[in-house]
C-alpha cells in the first residue's frame, strides 16, 4: 500500500508527510473550543509542517506546464501569503482574522492540493486509490464537493443568525 511513497525521491517523501502531518494536526487546532495551550502548540507544529509542505512543493516539478512549474506552485505562493497573514494576525491579536485565515488556508491549500494528488496518476493516487482508479477519483472529489457545499450552507445560515443578533 506505501510502497509508491517509500519508492518516491525524498522530496517527495518530505512533502507528502509534512502534509499529512498538517492535514491530522489541522483539525484539532482548527475546531478546538478552547483556545488553550494545546492550542497553541499543536498551532505552532501545524505552521511548520505547512512552512514544510510549502517549501518542499517548490522542489517538485513532475507536472511542468510553466517551465520547470505548474499551477499547484502558485497554489504554493498563495498558501505561504496566506499562512504568513495568518501567523501575522495571531500576533497583532487579530483573532478573528487569524481564525479566518487558517480555516481558509487549511480548507484551500491542503484540501484542494489533496484534491490533485489523488488523481490516479500521482503518488498518493495510486497509494490509496490504486484499486479503483479513476473511478475513485471521482468519487472522492464528489464526496469532497458535497462536504464544502454542507459547509457553505453553515457558514451561511451561521452569518445570518449574527447579522440578525
Amino acid at each position: 500500500m506505501f510502497e509508491p511513497l517509500l519508492n518516491a525521491p525524498a522530496e517527495i517523501q518530505i512533502h507528502a508527510s509534512s502534509a499529512l502531518l498538517a492535514l491530522a494536526l489541522g483539525p484539532v487546532a482548527i475546531f478546538r473550543r478552547r483556545r488553550d495551550r494545546l492550542h497553541k502548540t499543536l498551532g505552532y507544529i501545524w505552521v511548520l509542517a505547512m512552512v514544510a509542505v510549502i517549501g518542499s512543493s517548490f522542489t517538485i516539478f513532475e507536472i511542468r506546464l510553466f517551465g520547470p512549474f505548474s499551477p499547484i506552485h502558485l497554489l504554493s505562493v498563495f498558501s505561504a501569503y496566506t499562512l504568513y497573514r495568518g501567523v501575522r494576525a495571531a500576533i497583532t491579536g487579530d483573532i478573528s482574522r487569524h481564525r479566518k485565515t487558517m480555516r481558509g488556508l487549511y480548507f484551500c491549500a491542503l484540501g484542494l492540493a489533496g484534491l490533485f494528488t489523488l488523481m490516479p496518476d500521482r503518488i498518493m493516487g495510486r497509494m490509496l486509490l490504486d484499486a479503483i482508479q479513476t473511478q475513485g477519483f471521482w468519487a472522492v472529489l464528489m464526496l469532497a464537493g458535497g462536504i464544502a457545499l454542507i459547509l457553505r450552507r453553515r457558514a451561511r445560515a451561521h452569518s445570518r443568525q449574527n447579522s440578525y443578533a
